[in-house]
């Protein structure tokens, strides 16, 4: 992996995973994109948080490979990380006022206008990005999105410190980008810190624009209105979940009361997106013990039969409550984070208090 300060151009022939000095200076120049490029918008951010997901969701064939990606991937990627804030936002505080929040210094994002062009035409049918998905309209919707993708943070998210540095990628065939050798094994080895940063960078930078200072008064949950899913869709799934695999928390196995968790399986801190195969129900007290923690290897079996066994219908419940489904990504997402976490020499939750290595044994299930 080469990653030479002339252009950052990586070799095509390299046959080996990037060293330890290799994974070093991807992070440091990952750390120089966001402290001297320049942010006029969140598109940036929005493009960097969709190349980690896809190369944990669509990972290369090995460590050393590219990894070719299509821009109507991330144009759909773009989609859904703006869908929720394509609709106005509301503090409920005093002083402020509702409205769609500013993505941009100058006008609106155009992917933005884009999105709620595209809801006012289809009406009710696409109240949710799932629902919207379904609609025939949404693959020109993705024309357009992927258009500005192109043009823009693809155009310049390598523009920093005064030069370019195409570390990252290089444009591909007609339609694609390429992925330099190494840098999707760098993205899915650093995604906890890489899509942090990208989070507080965007959260930071609606906070700083003057046009949304109305409408967000001293609001703390801002985060969570960017990048979680809303509340009442995951009160409404749990609902739908436990009439599709039964009224038992998915750890213990004893029966839930009225009152149950909608539990990411693979900790949302591990992985923060919303996936309806990633959800079980559970007891508050086993949500709590388990925590941040990966499950154990009797568990991690028992989901991935779940999803097997309810694939189809977790699919339809999702697109009842509104949540994102997709259980080919919620898969390699499981085995991206045990993988992780093994080579890390972690552990996983089997109960309170007992915890066990996470290893071979939990790989070879996927």
């Amino acid at each position: 992996m080469d990653l030479s300060r002339q252009g950052g151009l990586l070799e095509s022939t390299v046959s080996r995973a990037p060293t330890a000095d290799d994974q070093l200076l991807f992070l440091s120049k990952i750390q120089r994109l966001f402290a001297e490029g320049e942010f006029t918008a969140t598109y940036k951010f929005a493009l960097v948080i969709s190349l980690v997901e896809i190369a944990i969701e669509v990972p290369p064939l090995s460590k050393e490979s590219e990894l070719e990606v299509s821009i109507r991937s991330i144009a759909t990627k773009f989609i859904e990380l703006y869908w929720k804030q394509s609709f106005e936002f509301v503090a409920g505080r005093a002083g402020t006022r509702r409205g769609v929040l500013a993505n941009n210094l100058g006008n609106q994002a155009a992917v933005i206008t884009a999105i709620r062009k595209f809801r006012a035409a289809a009406g009710p049918g696409a109240s949710t990005f799932t629902a919207a998905r379904q609609q025939r309209s949404f693959p020109s919707l993705v024309s357009e999105v992927a258009s500005v993708v192109s043009e823009q943070p693809i155009a310049c998210l390598q523009n920093f410190g005064g030069t370019t540095d195409t570390f990252l990628y290089e444009r591909g065939r007609r339609g694609f980008i390429l992925l330099r050798p190494g840098v999707a094994y760098c993205l899915r080895r650093f995604q906890p810190l890489i899509q942090q940063l990208a989070r507080s960078h965007w959260v930071d930078h609606i906070k700083a624009n003057k046009r949304n200072l109305e409408l967000l008064g001293e609001t703390s949950d801002l985060e969570s209105f960017l990048f979680s899913a809303a509340r009442k869709a995951l009160i409404d799934y749990g609902a739908l979940l436990r009439r599709l695999t039964g009224p038992t928390c998915f750890y213990c196995s004893a029966r839930l009361t009225e009152e149950a968790d909608v539990d990411h399986f693979v900790p949302f801190t591990l992985y923060p997106r919303d996936l309806a195969h990633n959800f079980v129900l559970a007891h508050s007290s086993c949500n709590r013990s388990k925590s941040d923690s990966l499950a154990a290897y009797d568990h991690l079996a028992r989901w991935l039969e779940r999803n097997d066994r309810w694939s189809v219908g977790i699919a339809e419940i999702s697109r009842e409550s509104g949540l994102v489904h997709d259980e080919a990504a919620t898969r390699a997402i499981g085995n991206w984070s045990y993988q992780a976490t093994s080579e890390a020499g972690g552990v996983a939750w089997v109960k309170k208090g007992n915890y066990e290595p996470v290893g071979a044994r939990h790989l070879a299930l996927f």
